[in-house]
């Protein structure tokens, strides 16, 4: 009797399980792509510019992740001044229900436009900066970036250091 109840166990083994389903789910690893509008003060003859910004965000952790942008300020130019940069960088952040602020510092390379065309320039660039996503979906797919505020520095800039600051807004979409 105890050998049939033996197999007969051994048989249902299949469908029992020792641990507990998951009762909930952190964000984990995630990626998303997204697009802001960005207005800056040049620090170049004090111009006000304005422009758009792509960014892919890279959750490695629930914390911790990378940032990359890239911002074109060509409006509301005076004297044909304007630039554009390309940065990469370490993005912390912190949730709290429906909003996460964040903070980063990223680093790479401005290309800037000197006055009437007269001459450019290639230069490195490093930015500490802040912001506020908001999770505007249940799924956390859609997000509104409130504020994104970025101080760039330009340290090899040929007139001497240069510090742009600047506000974007926009909103993203988690794809992975």
């Amino acid at each position: 009797m105890a050998g049939v109840a033996l197999i007969l166990l051994g048989g249902c083994a299949n469908s029992l399980y020792a641990q507990a389903l998951y009762t909930a789910t952190g964000p984990g690893k995630y990626i998303s792509v997204g697009v802001a509008g960005s207005v800056f003060e040049s620090d170049y003859g004090h111009h006000r510019l304005i422009g758009g910004t792509a960014f892919l965000d890279a959750n490695l952790t629930r914390r911790m992740g990378l940032e990359v942008e890239a911002r074109s300020m060509r409006f509301h130019q005076g004297e044909d001044v304007h630039f554009s940069t390309f940065l990469g960088g370490i993005r912390i952040s912190s949730r709290a229900r429906q909003v996460r602020p964040y903070a980063k510092l990223l680093a790479g390379r401005g290309h800037f436009s000197f006055p009437f065309g007269d001459a450019q320039g290639s230069y490195v660039v490093v930015a500490p900066g802040a912001g506020l996503d908001w999770r505007v979906h249940e799924s956390g797919k859609l997000n509104i970036r409130v504020v994104d505020i970025e101080f760039q520095q330009w340290p090899q800039f040929t007139f001497g250091a240069l510090h742009p600051y600047g506000i974007s807004s926009g909103f993203s979409y988690r794809i992975f």
